[in-house]
């Protein structure tokens, strides 16, 4: 789990479905159904999953959706500045794990549908009846984009020399620590590979996910050491130096405006006739400044696919008879929108405490944290920016949750509890109506958001109405992203801040770093690495052991009790307070064919077998 636009572990959720040799998804339980809002194509459009096919030595994978037409180009966009960086091992933000995610494949992937892990680069994978042991079966005669064959030897070395030898991002190697111990990775032969865990280990099977790096691209960067790795395939690396996996390889990137990428002819799958995909020679992301200016190209005809804001969805609604796009309802999103508090009471190596003191006392007052949650009104949020298409959000944990514990409630706004909580906690409203704490201190913060989100930019000002009409002063203030995200990680100097997180509805695992008290994103209450667990909070100890046991245990029944547990402290202490969850409406033009809507993937989830057609 990452913050939605600073994605340190993007887990990938789209592409294809194979057929496995063993049961390998305890935690995922049978017949899950697609959450949608209302009924759309979702439930409708089945899936046809792509099957393995060996053609003279090599291992193909087949797709089964109709066969297209090759050529052209879909073009779709990004807001913000473009990608930082191209290698997938150093992507600090969502969409540099955007466009190296295009460009390498991992092991596995999850079946867009159900989210079963399945095969990709791996031809098959098999799991030990004691759960600890994973087997490997890679695809023979696939090769990467320069010729070169992808063999065990390119795996063995992305997983010992790069991600657990703590090359670039260490989300994913954070992310597999089993008491204190990492799992090993061997090579049987030249085309299987074996991995070990101490202990079962229920996420693992999804960490399968990471890209696979080319060993002989790679190895000198790595040789070079961390500094080096950290600028390695930066973006001002000639697209002909990238080697890679995936369907399309970069052919163009231009600053501020473009990334342009191309099919990569040596990729791995193949439709009916045997002939290889992707069926678009190019994949075009428009850099965008805002969410604005993103409608507006659309509409120009200069993007090929949008996903809209509530505010937006019921004029495309009325278009859509008469246009050349459809719209697609994809369910709620996947991550997660929250206010969070700074509960920070620990010193800078100058003895200066990081957030004020009186802060320091109103923040971690319980009393406090929940009076706030009582005076957010999320209905009229939902209404008034969401338009209606969305709903409340109150765990973790994102409403298509498969640990969606929904035996909790979100509050209504209620000033009157608020008050009565406040009172309790010795605050008192002066004759002008300013609220002050029990030694005379004027209530007044500062929240943040990352500037030119509009939609979190209108959630803080709403949010900073509704808690100034607790007499609370509120300094809304937001930021370039960069700058918020040091805040929160690296300097602590901040007192509220409305962020996002991205999740995976199948895998809590994914926000170890957020919830275990160590963890590089325990913002709400972050510690520098040489103070581990110093001054540790009782609900923050019983979050670790939660999170710990939840991972460890290998039933979906048993996980699903761990995981409910955790969502009511968290609902209980608020260190984060959860708002809403939008409904992901995507607008895609009809000339787009092999269109197979996903909650999961989301619309473009089998680009390879997308094509233009009549």
């Amino acid at each position: 789990m990452t913050w939605r636009g600073f994605r340190v572990l993007l887990i990938t959720l789209f592409l294809i479905a194979l057929t496995c040799k063993a049961c390998l998804v305890k935690d995922v339980p049978p017949k899950k159904k697609t959450f949608t809002q209302e009924q759309s194509q979702l439930t409708t459009i089945k899936y046809p999953s792509p099957k393995n096919v060996t053609i003279k030595g090599t291992d193909y994978l087949e797709s089964q959706a109709p066969i297209g037409t090759f050529g052209g180009e879909l073009v779709s966009s990004t807001i913000g500045e473009g990608p930082k960086t191209f290698n997938p091992f150093n992507c600090k933000d969502n969409i540099s794990a955007l466009m190296s995610g295009i460009m390498y494949d991992g092991l596995l992937s999850s079946d867009p549908m159900i989210g079963q892990p399945t095969p990709k680069l791996a031809k098959s994978f098999s799991i030990s009846s004691d759960g600890t042991t994973y087997t490997i079966k890679l695809r023979h005669g696939i090769k990467w984009s320069d010729g070169k064959p992808i063999t065990a030897d390119d795996v063995v070395f992305t997983w010992n020399d790069i991600i657990f030898a703590g090359l670039g991002d260490t989300s994913t190697r954070d992310s597999i620590v089993i008491d204190n111990k990492l799992p090993t990775v061997r090579k049987i032969d030249n085309y299987t590979v074996e991995f070990i865990t101490p202990k079962p280990f229920a996420p693992f099977v999804r960490m399968l996910s990471t890209p696979i790096a080319p060993k002989h691209i790679f190895m000198p960067a790595v040789k070079k050491g961390n500094t080096y790795f950290d600028s390695f395939l930066s973006t001002n690396t000639k697209p002909k130096d990238f080697v890679v996996s995936g369907a399309f390889k970069l052919k163009e990137y231009v600053p501020a405006q473009r990334v342009v990428f191309e099919r990569n002819p040596n990729y791995y799958e193949i439709n009916t006739k045997q002939q290889k995909l992707p069926y678009l020679d190019k994949l075009v992301y428009l850099i965008v400044g805002d969410l604005n200016n993103e409608v507006l190209k659309f509409e120009a005809k200069e993007l090929d696919v949008i996903s809209l804001q509530g505010s937006k969805v019921a004029r495309y609604k009325s278009l859509e008879p008469h246009s050349d796009f459809k719209l697609y309802n994809l369910g709620p999103d996947t991550g997660t929108m929250y206010l969070s508090m700074n509960l920070n009471n620990r010193k800078d190596n100058k003895g200066k405490y990081y957030v004020n003191t009186d802060k320091q006392t109103w923040f971690q007052d319980l009393n406090f944290r929940t009076a706030v949650d009582y005076a957010i009104d999320r209905k009229n949020m939902v209404l008034n920016i969401a338009n209606g298409i969305g709903a409340p959000l109150f765990t973790p944990e994102s409403l298509n949750s498969i640990y969606l514990n929904k035996n909790l409630k979100p509050y209504d706004k209620n000033l009157g509890k608020s008050k009565e909580l406040l009172k309790k906690s010795g605050f008192y409203l002066d004759k002008k109506g300013k609220l002050f704490d029990k030694h005379g201190h004027r209530v007044e913060f500062d929240l943040y958001t990352n500037a030119g989100n509009t939609e979190r930019e209108a959630i803080g000002v709403m949010v900073k109405q509704d808690l100034e009409d607790l007499g609370m002063k509120v300094n809304f203030k937001p930021i370039e992203f960069n700058s918020l995200v040091n805040k929160l990680v690296s300097t602590y100097d901040w007192d509220m801040v409305i962020m996002g997180l991205t999740g995976s509805p199948l895998e809590p695992n994914g926000g170890k770093n957020v919830w275990l008290s160590d963890g590089r994103l325990h913002m709400f209450n972050q510690r520098n690495p040489q103070e581990g667990k110093a001054k540790i909070l009782p609900w923050e100890k019983e979050l670790d052991y939660l999170y710990t046991q939840g991972a460890l245990a290998t039933k979906f029944e048993d996980r699903k009790k761990y995981y409910d547990k955790y969502q009511e402290i968290v609902y209980k202490e608020k260190p984060m307070i959860y708002i809403y969850s939008p409904i992901r409406i995507v607008a895609l033009r009809n000339k787009f064919k092999n269109i197979y809507p996903s909650s999961l993937g989301g619309i473009t989830h089998n680009i390879e077998e997308i094509y233009i057609g009549e």
